[in-house]
């Protein structure tokens, strides 16, 4: 089954994140100076040639706002084989990333600090990732607001687009609504089922370490929620 053409405009009709306010170290701000160019992208425009931006054609995780990037980091050390391309719009969380790479020495992460829902559309060639993480998306928990959250059929359309046929999509919430939320879209798309299978927590694409996000929500008593998806 082919996969429907999702225009870019229809992924923009409203904002899914907020710009937070939070002030940059000066380590941070040092890191998006000096690294970002060396591991940052800076195509703006057509499809991107991963293979030429990792320097090698490995399996690839795409990684959609990953905060602070202990995860991603952590992740990437763990699984050198892997390829891992983190977007992400907040600064500090980017300068934070960009030291713990330089700090590790680690070669198989790049990132994109810019708007996901534009990302997928205008940046990212088709079935080109073996999995792709959305760990904590702002839940936008007021009636009101849930047009905002990013897990939207559009979006997933884009999802399946650039997935690889087999390839895993690992949404983790700690917001009960949420998962509602997404069980009810991901049940819309017809080229997405969901994988209850026993140990993927501990695959490689499979791989979740915790982030800040998780432990600030079991502090406040929220349940977290792991939802595997695989593409048909």
């Amino acid at each position: 089954m082919n996969t429907p053409d999702v225009p870019a405009t229809h992924l923009r009709k409203v904002r899914s994140f907020v710009r937070r306010p939070g002030r940059a170290t000066a380590a941070q701000r040092r890191a998006l100076t000096e690294l970002l160019p060396r591991f940052g992208v800076a195509q703006t425009a057509g499809r991107l040639d991963l293979a030429a931006l990792f320097g090698r054609d490995a399996p690839r995780v795409l990684d959609i706002g990953f905060g602070d990037g202990d995860a991603t980091a952590t992740a990437a050390a763990n699984y050198s084989a892997l390829d891992y391309l983190g977007v992400e719009v907040h600064e500090p969380g980017v300068g934070h990333l960009l030291l713990l790479l330089e700090k590790a020495a680690l070669s198989n992460v790049r990132v994109i600090v810019h708007d996901a829902a534009e990302v997928l559309p205008e940046l990212l060639p088709d079935a080109s990732f073996a999995a792709v993480n959305l760990f904590f998306p702002d839940p936008w928990p007021k009636k009101r607001h849930h047009k905002r959250r990013l897990v939207q059929p559009p979006f997933v359309a884009e999802l399946a687009r650039v997935l690889a046929v087999g390839g895993l999509l690992h949404i983790a919430t700690d917001w009960d609504d949420y998962v509602r939320h997404t069980r009810e879209v991901m049940e819309q798309s017809p080229r997405f089922a969901a994988d209850t299978s026993p140990g993927l927590a501990a695959e490689p694409l499979g791989f979740r370490p915790p982030t800040k996000f998780e432990r600030r929500g079991r502090r406040l008593g929220h349940e977290v929620t792991d939802l595997y998806y695989r593409l048909a």
